[in-house]
C-alpha cells in the first residue's frame, strides 16, 4: 500500500470531491438518487460535496497522502440531536432542486440514525475505482476504529451496497436489523459496531 494518512484541510476540497465523484459514480443510491448516467455526472460533484463540507466542518476527513482515498467522519454526541438537521434540504437545493430524491435519501438515513449513545459516524468513505479492493479502504478505517476501542466509543454507518457491507462486517459492524428502504430502490444496511476491549 504505501501511502500514509493524513487529515484533510478546506484546500483538499477539490481532491475528496473528485474521489467522491469517482467512487460513487455507479454506486446503487447514487444511482437510484440520479438515474440518467449524464445528469448524475453534471451534479452527483455538488451534491456529493456537501458531504465533504459537513465532514470537513463538523467532522474530520482522513485522506491517504497519494490522494486515492480518503474517509469522511462525524462525532455524534448521545441524545436527540437539537434543532432540524438542514443538510438533506442542502443536498437537494445544491446539486438538484427538482429532484426530490436528493432530500429524501438524508430524511431517511437520519430518520432511523441512533442517538441514544455518543459514536463515531463515518459518514461515507471512497477510494479511487482503480485502487480499489487493495485494502485502502480498510487502512483508513481501522486507525478510527482503534481509536474507538481506546475511547469505549461504538461506531456506526450505513452501507450502501452489499460489497461495502461485507468489507464493515470484517470490520466489527453488525447489521442493525432494519434497512433503509429507498422507494423503488436499493436497500441500505445501518451498521453498528461496538468497542472492543483493549
Amino acid at each position: 500500500m504505501g501511502a500514509g494518512i493524513r487529515r484533510a484541510g478546506e484546500s483538499d476540497r477539490a481532491t475528496l470531491v473528485r474521489l467522491l465523484e469517482e467512487a460513487f459514480d455507479d454506486d446503487p443510491v447514487s444511482c437510484w438518487v440520479f438515474p440518467e448516467k449524464d445528469h448524475r455526472r453534471r451534479v452527483h460533484g455538488l451534491f456529493l460535496g456537501v458531504f465533504a463540507d459537513v465532514a470537513l466542518a463538523e467532522g474530520w476527513v482522513d485522506i491517504l497522502e497519494d490522494g486515492t482515498g480518503m474517509a469522511l467522519w462525524l462525532p455524534v454526541p448521545a441524545g436527540p440531536p437539537e434543532g432540524e438537521d438542514d443538510t438533506p434540504a442542502r443536498m437537494r437545493a445544491t446539486a438538484d432542486p427538482d429532484n426530490e430524491r436528493t432530500e429524501l435519501v438524508g430524511r431517511l438515513t437520519g430518520a432511523i440514525h441512533p442517538h441514544d449513545r455518543a459514536h463515531a459516524y463515518l459518514l461515507m468513505i471512497a477510494v479511487s475505482p482503480v485502487h480499489q479492493g487493495r485494502g485502502l479502504g480498510r487502512a483508513l478505517i481501522e486507525p478510527v476504529l482503534a481509536r474507538c476501542d481506546r475511547e469505549g466509543l461504538p461506531a456506526y454507518l450505513e452501507a450502501s451496497s452489499e460489497r461495502s457491507r461485507r468489507l464493515y462486517e470484517r470490520l466489527g459492524f453488525t447489521f442493525t436489523g432494519t434497512t433503509v428502504d429507498l422507494p423503488d430502490g436499493p436497500p441500505m444496511w445501518p451498521m453498528w459496531r461496538e468497542p472492543r476491549s483493549v
